[in-house]
């Protein structure tokens, strides 16, 4: 064989390369496997998360942030916390993750987790970066259970109970713990207790003598429901609810504006309570009620709840910096989703806004699909009338309807449209309906805007019979003359009317109308005929061709002219009728508040034209809608019986006494909530107005109530449908804290202590129910009652456990196993809240002044100024004797008088009052010279008694409700025949007696 290249023979040579090809393969190979068992990063192993990356939370991280501790509230064995917004992982971006910088911190760091020990090796933290760049993938087997949805609060309101009243609850439990009920009170404690837990007052002696004197089996329950009866009810209450709810008549901040118009609110929350107002009605007229009853002036003033606490107006309106008034803004969308949620259930939602809860199951991004929910609403005064204009505008509505069936007559509205009155003409929706053009009298049916190329002033014949024209006025300051008639009859006086014009004049509503419902009619749906005019437009109608057509001369033209725009205080437009120019009617800045204005005029057989005109008031044609309703021309003649003749003329009377009714009602103003754009929210990182993070969020609530939807609608969902959604989930009957925090709040302010002795928190972070099986009877109770507060009340205060004694028991048992009386084994002795001392001392004095509602009694001098000064002077005449629930409550400058005695700060949202005992309270019921002028007065009410002993007797009645002892009676004539009238009396004001409930 022929010899090969360097010697070998083909087949060596070939083996042999082979042989060198397969070892360079394995050395690569195994360099691989060198190079990834040295860097487990290396692409050819990916991390597994039960395999690589619990082993290292559960080794490294668990002590501190596992199953059973979680330091800081975070813990790495539930995905849904670690893996939350961003606070440790950042999905797909190690470097930008903390939870990285955490576990490489050098030894020494604040930071370094964890903070003891040797830490994470390099191959550790390679294999948590390299499983946060590629997803950080958790199985959903792996997630962990949040044990915090197990929390009571979280669960249905049990339905079925073992028993059937409150004292079989109570009772179970204290004898369950060796304990018993205390014995009943006398009917003079009782009658002082219900006075005082009822309506703030002390009961009057007629009153403790009529009740200790009532021989009738039933005589407790009687005075139970006199004084839940009483519209003193619902001034005690009112009181609780603006605690919670941080009402004050002022903005707070440095500032510290007045809010004259918020009183609305309060006098709302007052009169809900007297009416005994479904508390699912209650939540949500305050929450949605301008959205969910519109036209209802008591539901709009109730919405003065989301703006009842302190409002920020440098930072919201004066302030140049966008970065100021941006956080000025957060603050107070924070203010109102925590006042709503905390009031209505609870949960103290404002935790998150930082960061997920620390404590409850809810997520940051839950509290800012909370805040979503008031991103279109801002704190303004807003207006309103006095009286319930939407109940008298659906009567007015009903009357009209029944009018128009029984007149006769041609259709004006169907003659635009290019009808012969009777129904023919083309009539559609907003902006649909066919109509003329202003500028040339033509038929039109296009949907138009701003009219380009309008000749002001200028009559323009119509092709129709019975249409002599339209023209597009301007004013001129009233000096122009406009031209309304083919014949040449022109019209002054128009002061306004800038001359621009919009869109076509319909048969229906012009294009881009507000809204085509107003005074109870729809005139969107063909029902109701309609005329629509855009300002600036009128249309003149031949009179003769109507009579030649209906065979009449004298006729009648009936309509009912409204503002279609949208309802605010810059938002009108002027309508006028003219009769061959004469003026028979004017509606000057006519709004959509304003409703619908009757027009009813006789038309001697001598005039010639009828003309309509809209113009735009002087603020330009912005919202400028006006629109003539069921506008009929009909022979005065027309024979109807007698009988329809009479109904018609008593249905006209009636329609006009309404109307006339609707026209007084006078419009006023309540600081409360007004609609504007819906601004984007995004989560905040660490709550920063400036550092906005993630998409935009839909409003919506907390997914820990699994019985709900927690989805409010989109990030594009209408303003107003947002808050009804939110009022709608809260009062869902299904809702299960809704009802448990009400009623607890119930218990609060008849026994000094809840159920729960954290009323406005139910999370993990606050107490546990003392009694949930009882707890969940009384919320159950409430639902079956329709959610009747009153009727709870009424169960509370006839139990045993209410009536007991609030005294020590000589057996010392309860003290020994239930010091703080969280059994009930007696009622709590408690001391009365500094506004309920303010009016007894003017009760006692008979000086209390008993006018209810309005505007709140001032007893300060005010001075205008930067921050306005409120200088206090001492409440001596009657109109500063009024209860305090009516007194005007300053933010920045409290009543010194009241804060010594713990009235709280409104600048706070007060679920439980605090009570505190200071040498300084003494000195202030001893000294204050309001206490000393209400002590002489009360000494000059006692002292047209004919003896000391009787002046004695009364005082005791007035001050504690009982007749003193024969001792206590003997001590106190000695003592005012020694220190005098005046001083005996401001010692009963200053007896523990006076100020303790018993």
């Amino acid at each position: 064989m022929p010899s090969q290249p360097f010697g070998y023979p083909r087949i060596a040579l070939i083996r042999r390369i082979a042989l060198i090809s397969l070892a360079s393969s394995f050395l690569m190979l195994l360099q691989c496997h060198v190079l990834a068992a040295a860097d487990p990063t290396a692409e050819s192993s990916a991390v597994d998360f039960g395999k690589d990356v619990q082993p290292i939370f559960a080794k490294h991280c668990f002590e501190c942030h596992g199953p059973k501790k979680q330091k800081s509230g975070f813990r790495l064995d539930l995905r849904s916390v670690a893996l939350a917004d961003g606070v440790a992982v950042v999905v797909g971006k190690a470097n930008e993750s903390p939870i990285i910088d955490y576990v490489t911190a050098a030894k020494g760091d604040e930071s370094r987790m964890p903070p003891k020990g040797e830490g994470l090796s390099d191959a550790e933290v390679g294999i948590l970066r390299k499983w946060i760049d590629a997803g950080a993938d958790w199985p959903n087997e792996l997630a962990g259970a949040d044990s915090r949805l197990q929390h009571w609060a979280w669960q249905p309101v049990h339905e079925k109970h073992p028993f059937d009243s409150i004292d079989e609850f109570v009772l179970d439990k204290l004898k369950r713990n060796g304990l018993a009920m205390s014995p009943r009170a006398d009917r003079e404690t009782l009658i002082r207790r219900l006075s005082f837990d009822l309506h703030g007052l002390p009961p009057s002696p007629n009153d403790v003598k009529q009740f200790v004197d009532d021989d009738d089996p039933r005589a407790y329950e009687k005075l139970v429901d006199r004084l839940l009866a009483s519209p003193h009810y619902g001034e005690r209450f009112a009181r609780h609810w603006l605690d919670i709810a941080h009402y004050a008549d002022t903005h707070g901040f440095e500032r510290d504006r007045r809010r004259d118009f918020a009183w609305r609110y309060r006098d709302y929350v007052i009169d809900s309570f007297n009416d005994d107002k479904p508390y699912d009605r209650f939540l949500q007229e305050q929450i949605a009620g301008d959205s969910m009853w519109p036209g209802s002036n008591e539901a709009l003033i109730a919405t003065g709840f989301l703006a009842a606490g302190p409002w920020d107006f440098v930072g919201q309106v004066e302030a140049k910096s966008g970065i100021l008034k941006r956080a000025a803004r957060s603050l107070d969308l924070d203010d109102m989703a925590t006042q709503v949620i905390t009031s209505t259930m609870a949960m103290t939602v404002n935790c998150a806004r930082c960061h997920d809860h620390k404590i409850d199951p809810i997520s940051q991004k839950e509290y800012y699909q909370i805040r979503a929910v008031f991103a279109g609403v801002k704190r303004a005064d807003r207006t309103t009338t006095a009286g319930d204009k939407k109940q008298l505008e659906q009567t007015l509505a009903k009357l009209v309807r029944e009018i128009a069936v029984l007149e006769p007559g041609t259709d004006l509205a169907d003659v635009v449209g290019g009808g012969d009155g009777n129904g023919s003409g083309k009539r559609g929706g907003i902006g649909m309906g066919q109509g003329i053009d202003p500028r040339t009298g033509k038929p039109e049916s296009k949907r138009m805007g701003f009219l380009a190329n309008a000749k002001v002033n200028t009559f323009a014949t119509s092709e129709s019979r019975f249409i002599d024209g339209v023209v597009i006025p301007k004013g001129d300051g009233g000096k122009a003359e406009i031209p309304i008639t083919s014949t040449g009859t022109t019209v002054t006086n128009i002061p306004f009317g800038d001359g621009r014009a919009w869109d076509i004049i319909r048969n229906g509503p012009v294009n881009s109308t507000h809204s085509a419902k107003i005074g109870g009619l729809d005139f969107g749906n063909g029902s109701n005929g309609l005329i629509g005019l855009h300002a600036n437009a009128a249309i003149t109608f031949d009179l003769q061709e109507f009579r030649q057509a209906m065979n009449a001369k004298q006729l009648r033209f009936t309509t009912q002219v409204g503002y279609f725009g949208q309802a605010k205080d810059n938002y009108f437009a002027d309508a006028r009728v003219f009769v061959d120019g004469e003026k028979v009617g004017e509606f000057m800045k006519l709004r959509r508040a304003d409703g619908l204005r009757t027009i009813d005029i006789l038309i001697p057989e001598t005039k010639k034209f009828l003309t309509l005109m809209a113009t735009d008031g002087g603020n330009a044609i912005s919202m400028d809608q006006i629109g003539f309703g069921n506008p009929k021309l009909s022979a005065a003649g027309d024979e109807l019986t007698v009988t329809q003749k009479e109904r018609l003329a008593s249905l006209r009377d009636q329609a006009k006494e309404v109307e006339a009714t609707i026209a007084k009602l006078s419009v006023v103003k309540v600081f409360a909530v007004v609609p504007q754009a819906v601004g984007e929210t995004k989560i905040l990182s660490r709550g920063d107005a400036e550092s906005p993070t993630g998409d935009s969020l839909a409003p919506g609530g907390f997914a820990a109530l699994s019985m709900l939807n927690p989805e409010f609608g989109s990030t594009k969902t209408a303003e107003s449908e947002r808050r009804a959604a939110l009022a709608r989930w809260i009062a869902d009957p299904k809702n299960p804290l809704t009802a448990r925090v009400i009623v607890n709040r119930l218990w609060h302010w008849h026994f000094g202590e809840g159920i729960v002795n954290t009323p406005s928190d139910f999370g993990l972070g606050g107490d546990t129910p003392t009694h949930p099986e009882l707890l969940d009877w009384l919320a159950t109770q409430l639902l079956r009652e329709k959610w009747s507060l009153k009727k709870i009340h009424r169960l509370i205060v006839t139990s045993e456990s209410y009536r007991q004694q609030s005294r020590y028991r000589d057996d010392a048992m309860g003290i020994a196993k239930d010091a703080n009386n969280r059994l009930l084994w007696r009622q709590n002795s408690r001391r009365i809240e500094a506004e309920a001392v303010r009016d007894s001392v003017l009760f006692v004095s008979g000086k209390l002044n008993r006018e209810r509602g309005g505007p709140g009694f001032e007893d300060f001098k005010y001075q205008e100024a930067y921050a306005p000064i409120y200088t206090y002077v001492t409440a001596d005449k009657p109109e500063l004797w009024r209860r305090s629930i009516y007194r005007y409550i300053v933010r920045t400058t409290p009543d010194r008088f009241l804060t010594t005695l713990d009235c709280p700060d409104p600048a706070n949202m007060t679920p439980k009052r605090l009570t505190t005992t200071t040498p300084l309270q003494s000195l202030t019921l001893f000294n204050n010279d309001f206490m000393l002028r209400q002590a002489k007065y009360f000494a000059e009410r006692i002292e047209s008694e004919e003896n000391v002993k009787e002046q004695v007797a009364n005082a005791f009645q007035l001050a504690f409700a009982r007749s003193p002892s024969d001792a206590e009676s003997q001590l106190a004539i000695r003592f005012i025949e020694a220190q005098g009238l005046f001083v005996f009396c401001r010692s009963l004001l200053n007896a523990n007696e006076f100020v303790y409930v018993d």
